[in-house]
C-alpha cells in the first residue's frame, strides 16, 4: 500500500514512517523541514516543499496512487498560537484545506488527522470521551476543531473519509534508540525534565503547585509516542477495510502528575534534577486525563508502553545520545 505522510521529518510522523516501512507500506514524505529533520525520514521517497503548493500537490497526487494520506504537519505551540494566530491558521487550517482539495481531486479518499485533546479547552468532566464538549480556548485547538469539523463537511460532499485521532501528551522515544523528540524550543514535559537531568539545562520549572490534586501539581496523560502511531496504524486499517471514519480520543487512562514525572526521572536517570517553583500559567487545567475505550473498543487499540517509568527510560536513552 502507498502512504503519503505529510510531516514526516517531524516527531511523531517520523515515528510514523518507520512503522508503515517496517509493515511493508511504500511511503512518501512531504515535509518543509521547518520543524522536522531530514535525517530523521526513515523512507526513500522524501519531498522537500510547502503544503500549500499546489502545484507541487498535483504533481505529486499525479504521480502515485495513494492508498491513504496521514497529517502530521501542524505547528503545536500553544502559547506560540495566541501571539501569532495567522502563523496557525495559515499553515494547521488554510494549508490542510489544499491538501484535502487534493486528495479530492484525485479521488484519494482515507485520511488519518493529528488532532489535539486542545479541542475541549477547560474540561467539564474527566476522564474526557469523545462526546465531551468542544471549546477550545486558544487558536492552536480552535484550528484543530475547525479542520475536524471541514472533514465532516468533507465526507458528506465528497465522500473523504477521515479518522480524527485526538492525542493528549504525546511522550517517549523509539524503543529502538533510533528516533526521538527534538523540538526547537522544546516545551513538552518530559524532554524538558530529562534535558534538566543531563545537564542541558539548569533546572526544570514546575508551575503551580496549588492544584486541587494529591500533590498539588497538574496531571496529564501521558501516552507513548510508539503508541501513538500503533493507533494511526489501526486507524489507517480500519479505513483499508471499510469501517468508516470517526473520532477517537488516545490517552493511556491514567493520569502522572508534574511532580510524579520528576520523582520517575529522578530515578530512572540516577542524577539530581533541579526544580524551579513557579506561578500558575493561565488556562492550565488541573487535570487532563483521556477516556480511550472507543479506541480500544472499535479500533482493538492497547497501548504497550504505559508505564511511565518505561516511557521517560525510552525518552532518557534518547536524551543521552
Amino acid at each position: 500500500m502507498q502512504v503519503l505522510i505529510v510531516g514526516g521529518a517531524g516527531y511523531i510522523g517520523s515515528h510514523m514512517v518507520k512503522l508503515l516501512c517496517r509493515r511493508g507500506c511504500e511511503v512518501t514524505v512531504l515535509d518543509d523541514l521547518s520543524a522536522g529533520y531530514r535525517d530523521a525520514v526513515l523512507a526513500e521517497r522524501f519531498v522537500l516543499g510547502d503544503l500549500g503548493d499546489l502545484s507541487l500537490l498535483d504533481k505529486i497526487f499525479g504521480a502515485n496512487h495513494f492508498d491513504g494520506v496521514m497529517h502530521f504537519a501542524s505547528h503545536i505551540q500553544v502559547g506560540e498560537s495566541v501571539r501569532d494566530p495567522a502563523k496557525y491558521y495559515r499553515n494547521n487550517v488554510f494549508k490542510t484545506q489544499c491538501l484535502l482539495d487534493a486528495m479530492v481531486a484525485h479521488k484519494v479518499n482515507h485520511f488519518i488527522f493529528s488532532s489535539t485533546a486542545a479541542i475541549f479547552g477547560e474540561p467539564v468532566r474527566v476522564p474526557i470521551d469523545e462526546e465531551h464538549p468542544k471549546n477550545p480556548i486558544n487558536p492552536y485547538g480552535r484550528g484543530k476543531w475547525m479542520v475536524e469539523q471541514m472533514l465532516e463537511d468533507y465526507e458528506v460532499a465528497y465522500g473523504l473519509q477521515a479518522v480524527r485521532l485526538r492525542y493528549f501528551n504525546a511522550a517517549g522515544a523509539d524503543p529502538e534508540g533510533e528516533l526521538g523528540e527534538r523540538h526547537e524550543p522544546e516545551t513538552h514535559l518530559i524532554p524538558l525534565v530529562l534535558q534538566a537531568a543531563s545537564g542541558r539545562r539548569p533546572h526544570i520549572t514546575v508551575f503551580g503547585a496549588d492544584y486541587d490534586t494529591p500533590d498539588g501539581t497538574c496531571i496529564r496523560d501521558y501516552i507513548h509516542v510508539a503508541d501513538l502511531c500503533e493507533a494511526h496504524w489501526l486507524a489507517l486499517q480500519r479505513l483499508w477495510q471499510g469501517g468508516g471514519g470517526g473520532a477517537f480520543n488516545l490517552g493511556n487512562g491514567n493520569g502522572f502528575s508534574v511532580q510524579e514525572v520528576i520523582d520517575v526521572a529522578r530515578t530512572v536517570t540516577g542524577r539530581e534534577i533541579v526544580v524551579m517553583r513557579g506561578e500558575r500559567r493561565p488556562g492550565d487545567p488541573a487535570r487532563l486525563v483521556a477516556d480511550s475505550r472507543r479506541a480500544r473498543t472499535e479500533l482493538g487499540w492497547t497501548p504497550q508502553y504505559a508505564d511511565l517509568a518505561t516511557l521517560v527510560d525510552h525518552a532518557w536513552r534518547w536524551e543521552t545520545r
